[in-house]
């Protein structure tokens, strides 16, 4: 998928302003991802994405840290600026998006590798 495909449904999506604001959600959610999955699989995620939203995941880590849908959406929070509700909102816009974006057999171990409480957010933004 294009960059400007991408973001064009995650600006759908989460009902941003503009692309801009999209493709700042977008690396705050990738970038909260990458700490929770292992390097590899990070690496194959930003293989499937189109610059510069690979960036977000290509940052070196360590370890992948193991935490739940609380702790996600305070770090997506803190990584946008927004309050954990809102951040449950931009987290469903970018984990929708990449349902379309990668194989799903990738989409299978992002569901396997994050909280298992976040799997409703792949399925499109929670209402507001």
């Amino acid at each position: 998928m294009r960059l400007d495909e991408f973001l064009t449904l995650v600006r759908d999506r989460g009902e941003y302003h503009s692309k801009e604001e999209a493709e700042q959600v977008s690396t705050a959610v990738l970038w909260v991802i990458a700490s929770c999955i292992a390097q590899e699989e990070a690496a194959g995620l930003a293989s499937d994405l189109p610059a510069p939203l690979d960036e977000a995941l290509r940052l070196e880590r360590g370890r992948p840290e193991t935490f739940g849908r609380e702790e996600f959406l305070r770090r997506v929070a803190q990584q946008t600026g927004a309050r954990p509700r809102t951040a449950e909102w931009d987290a469903g816009a970018v984990l929708s998006t990449l349902t379309e974006a990668v194989p799903d057999a990738r989409v299978d171990r992002l569901l396997s590798d994050l909280p298992a409480d976040c799997a409703d957010l792949f399925g499109g933004p929670a209402p507001h």
